[in-house]
């Protein structure tokens, strides 16, 4: 069985009060911010098109980040920008112009990992918030002070912390403490590291690094024995680790009693249908988690829709073990899903209980589909009809994005999605 189908710990508070931490989530386009905003998320944290770690995510232009804002603060919403690369000089030459932008539209905070881009911030926009990124490996108390002294106003936290390492942080911190609790985990960033204490046990992040990663490695394919391929590399990065995909929800009363001020899902590269059924899963199992009057549990339903979206198996990561070969994936690289995405709800007319919907994959009458939505209840139906938008009867939506019109046996809100059972063989 899945660790998700672990009893919870009680974790409330002798009086019952608990902290209710910020759900943040990722927004990897214009679109993804619009669903984690609507299916529950406090926050959303985006990159531009330059200065963030998520090259190939999409990114906004900076008339969709101006957009996305304005679409956050007018649901009393925030937005975080990534600046958390570890920049060369010539990668600073355009960093004023944007600081000057983001001052400008009114950005809620930065992350940032770059000790020269912090004092640049500071110098040019000192009014925007400084989040430190988790690229900064902040492993310990110390440096989380120091981080605020320098004038930081939130840290988020290395994921290679125990819940006894992050209790004692939050103990002798007085800043704001962000983790990831959701997502995809790597293997390492530049010199941060964990190769040399995963092959040797020599733990780099405490200075008894092996230069693991200065061995020669290849690939060999099964079908090719003695033929080696060379590992190929772009300028930011290798490729080639598989880790379990990190999910914390069972901890959540613990994280929420530790004092805790954000909790964040990792996913900007990942797809609407995953940004919304896990925000979704999250916003209520964190309210959940932090209701006086009801003690927690996991529901079927929450675990149900994690292995819906497109995942690795899951792991508790560091929070409560040491990982070791049994967190690593060897047999495949490839992800787990039971449902596919089909169509997203635009529009719903009350009087022809008629919803109109960009359809996002097979859609086709006689499917049974389940209706996931924001705030209402997740049902299900059989396409029994099926239009054009000039009315003209449908057996099946044929093209990418194509917009029909369908009757639904129950009212339906705008975004929510219409999705399948993923299909055998």
């Amino acid at each position: 069985m899945s660790f998700l189908g672990r009893a919870a710990p009680s974790c409330r508070t002798g009086d019952g009060q608990v902290n209710k931490p910020e759900l943040l989530a990722p927004a990897g386009n214009l679109e993804k911010l619009k669903m984690a905003l609507v299916y529950g998320a406090d926050a959303v944290y985006l990159g531009g098109k330059s200065f963030g770690l998520r090259a190939f995510g999409g990114n906004f232009s900076e008339a969709e980040m101006e957009e996305g804002v304005r679409f956050a603060h007018a649901r009393a919403k925030k937005v975080y920008v990534t600046l958390n690369i570890f920049p060369h000089n010539a990668d600073l030459e355009k960093l004023p112009a944007h600081l000057a932008f983001l001052n400008e539209i009114h950005v809620d905070g930065l992350l940032v990992s770059d000790l020269g881009v912090f004092s640049l911030v500071r110098e040019l926009a000192p009014r925007l918030p400084l989040h430190i990124s988790t690229q900064a490996n902040n492993t310990n108390w110390a440096a989380v002070n120091a981080w605020q002294k320098l004038g930081a106003e939130r840290v988020v936290l290395a994921r290679e912390l125990s819940r006894a390492e992050i209790a004692e942080i939050r103990a002798r911190s007085t800043i704001e403490l962000e983790m990831f609790v959701h997502g995809a985990m790597c293997i390492s960033y530049s010199g941060r590291c964990l190769l040399s204490s995963y092959l040797t046990g020599r733990d780099a992040n405490r200075g008894a690094c092996a230069q693991a990663c200065r061995w020669r490695y290849g690939l060999v394919e099964e079908s090719r024995p003695g033929e080696i391929f060379p590992v190929e590399e772009d300028e930011r990065g290798t490729y080639i680790m598989n880790s379990k995909d990190l999910c914390l929800l069972p901890f959540l009363p613990e994280l929420c009693a530790m004092g805790l001020d954000s909790l964040k899902i990792e996913g900007r590269m990942k797809s609407v249908h995953y940004t919304a059924s896990v925000t979704k899963v999250y916003r209520e199992a964190i309210d959940a988690a932090c209701d006086r009057q009801q003690a927690f549990h996991l529901r079927d339903a929450w675990i149900d829709e994690l292995q819906k979206v497109s995942h690795r198996i899951y792991t508790s990561g560091f929070f409560d073990h040491v990982p070791d070969g049994s967190d690593q994936i060897y047999a495949s690289a490839s992800y787990e899903q039971t449902a596919d995405f089909i169509g997203l709800v635009r529009h719903y007319d009350d009087e022809t209980h008629t919803a109109t919907v960009e359809q996002r994959n097979n859609m086709k009458i006689g499917q049974e589909v389940e209706v996931f939505q924001p705030a209402r209840e997740t049902f299900r139906q059989r396409l029994k009809d099926m239009r054009s938008e000039a009315g003209e009867p449908l057996s099946v939506a044929a093209h990418a994005q194509q917009i029909v019109r369908l009757f639904m046996e129950k009212p339906v809100e705008e975004y929510a999605i219409l999705r399948r059972r993923r299909e055998e063989g």
